[in-house]
């Protein structure tokens, strides 16, 4: 089975804000950004065939979950809820380091 995954606008966003901010610590390191937002995909496309492996986000609600996505020392995490048997939903990305989603 494969699931067709899709992002909100605030997650869309939040791919920005990301981005941006790599760039904000050194306008000259595009290619460390680009490396992230690969990295970013990378692990989303694992939710097309395995949602169901990422932890729980919340005790009360197995469908919504969170993918670790690995880069360099820390990495990002997805916020996601599996909609039906065919949909998962990217409600938000975040950097680890982050305190909580924005």
């Amino acid at each position: 089975m494969t699931y067709r995954v899709r992002l909100t606008t605030e997650a869309e966003a939040d791919l920005v804000r990301l981005y941006g901010f790599i760039l904000e610590r050194d306008a000259t390191d595009w290619a460390l950004a680009e490396r992230a937002l690969e990295a970013i995909r990378a692990g989303l496309i694992t939710l097309e065939r395995f949602p169901f492996t990422c932890r729980k986000a919340a005790s009360d609600s197995p469908l919504l979950r969170e993918l670790l996505i690995p880069f360099g020392s820390a990495g990002y995490v997805a916020l996601f809820e599996i909609d039906d048997a065919e949909t998962v939903t990217i409600l938000a990305v975040r950097h680890q380091r982050e305190s909580d989603y924005h």
